[in-house]
């Protein structure tokens, strides 16, 4: 008997893969550490679940991430990657490092953007949620 070990998910829709990253120059390093280069986010970003179900998305600000050392950068990036598998709803997540924003699309639930966002405030503090304003 022999045992098997899959590193990829069941699923394809399912967030298991490390977070997308765009926004440094291409090099040979870089590419390796999983940073790529940037091509229009309506080319990546899917619309429906694989049941054709739509898909909800929110975007986070992270305030000066670009301007962070490297290692500081990489450190809060695995934060958030973390806070993301910890949710199965998560479908795609894309890190803009140029404009220091993460766009989510999640498969629908209610109240699971806020759970995200909280999750994500509670490990990067200076992450905010964008939405519209209300007086």
């Amino acid at each position: 008997m022999t045992a098997s070990c899959s590193i990829m998910p069941k699923s394809p829709w399912a967030y298991r893969s490390r977070l997308v990253v765009h926004g440094r120059p291409q090099t040979p390093r870089s590419a390796a550490q999983g940073l790529e280069p940037g091509c229009p986010l309506y080319e990546r970003v899917p619309t429906r679940d694989e049941a054709g179900h739509l898909l909800g998305d929110f975007m986070m600000l992270i305030p000066g991430l670009k301007e962070r050392p490297g290692a500081e950068c990489r450190l809060i990036i695995s934060r958030v990657d973390r806070v993301l598998k910890a949710f199965p709803e998560v479908v795609f997540a894309d890190m803009n490092l140029r404009l220091n924003l993460l766009w989510v699309s999640v498969r629908a639930r209610p109240g699971v953007i806020l759970d995200i966002a909280c999750c994500m405030k509670f490990h990067v503090p200076e992450a905010m949620l964008v939405g519209p304003k209300t007086s």
